[in-house]
């Protein structure tokens, strides 16, 4: 057992690191690519903040490499329970200041006052429902993952809690009945893989990631990084990849992500930060776009949204 706490992430690494510690080192037998050129294996979990911090990044990733990368989402089990004590954080209300912290570090709206009003006890049942929604519809699994992280970084709201699962899967199209067969079934079965493929390849905090092409390379990306350490790690493996050339316009990138915070507008459409929340206020006065705002920052979404 060492001091990290996975609920005190370090904005200067970029980690939420969990407490416990492997030796095990990467094995490349679970690091094959498969359709595409470059396969990469991103370990978080839904209420990892270092993960929702990378979230500009990533889908500027998707966006320019998408024809060269699969991802594979694997939940690591962040907050297994509440104990421990380390780290400062011996009870959830100790979380909120932490989480207002790294709001701002960031540039992404987190709101830590979940932490007083309605506390998580761990992220395991979000973790099983992703793997039960990923059983179901790929697609529809990332689009869940993106809806829960929402509601626990922005709505405060208890995503362990069965409600608000059922209320995320509904809204992403899932069919309800095996949602709930398989997140009372199997999802947890395949969910302790997860962790146990984690702790193969030395997995400690998260986000970490691993890239890997058909030969068997692999580079590794540990915690919240600059958008050019992630490409840079795709093109040391494929030297040849080229940016895809996207349409950086508002209503081009909403209709690729339905959802974005000011800082995701900004890195995806080349707007400049200090402008892109007018930008994107104007458009909630012409009727495009709605508006959620919290004490930590705001997200828009597509007037015609789920939201």
């Amino acid at each position: 057992m060492n001091e990290n706490n996975p609920l005190i992430c370090d904005p200067e690494s970029g980690i939420c690191e969990m407490p416990i510690s492997n030796d095990s080192s990467a094995e490349s037998s679970s690091l094959q690519a498969q359709t595409k050129p470059i396969k990469i294996i991103y370990y978080t979990d839904p209420i990892c903040s270092s993960c929702w911090g990378i979230e500009p990044q990533l889908r500027k990733l998707k966006l320019e490499y998408g024809d060269y990368i699969d991802i594979e989402y694997r939940m690591g089990g962040l907050l297994p329970d509440w104990s421990y004590n380390s780290g400062g954080i011996s009870k959830p209300s100790d979380v909120a200041h932490h989480w207002d912290e790294v709001s701002v570090y960031y540039d992404m709206p987190i709101d830590g006052d979940l932490w007083l009003e309605d506390p998580l006890s761990s992220s395991y049942p979000p973790s099983i429902a992703f793997k039960a929604a990923e059983m179901q519809d790929g697609e529809k699994a990332l689009l869940f993952l993106r809806e829960i992280r929402e509601m626990v970084f922005l709505q405060k709201k208890n995503i362990t809690r069965w409600e608000f699962l059922e209320q995320a899967a509904t809204s992403v199209g899932l069919d309800i009945a095996r949602f709930k067969a398989d997140y009372s079934g199997r999802a947890k079965e395949l969910f302790e893989e997860y962790l146990r493929l984690g702790r193969e390849l030395g997995v400690r905090g998260f986000p970490t990631m691993f890239f890997s092409d058909t030969l068997g390379s692999v580079e590794m990306v540990y915690g919240s990084k600059p958008y050019s350490v992630f490409e840079n790690a795709i093109l040391k493996l494929l030297p040849n990849a080229s940016k895809t050339e996207y349409d950086p316009t508002w209503n081009a990138v909403f209709s690729k992500y339905e959802s974005l915070t000011a800082n995701e507008f900004s890195v995806l459409t080349g707007t400049p930060r200090n402008e892109a929340e007018a930008e994107l206020d104007d458009l909630v006065e012409s009727g495009a776009l709605d508006k959620w705002t919290t004490k930590n920052g705001a997200i828009w979404t597509l007037k015609s949204d789920r939201h």
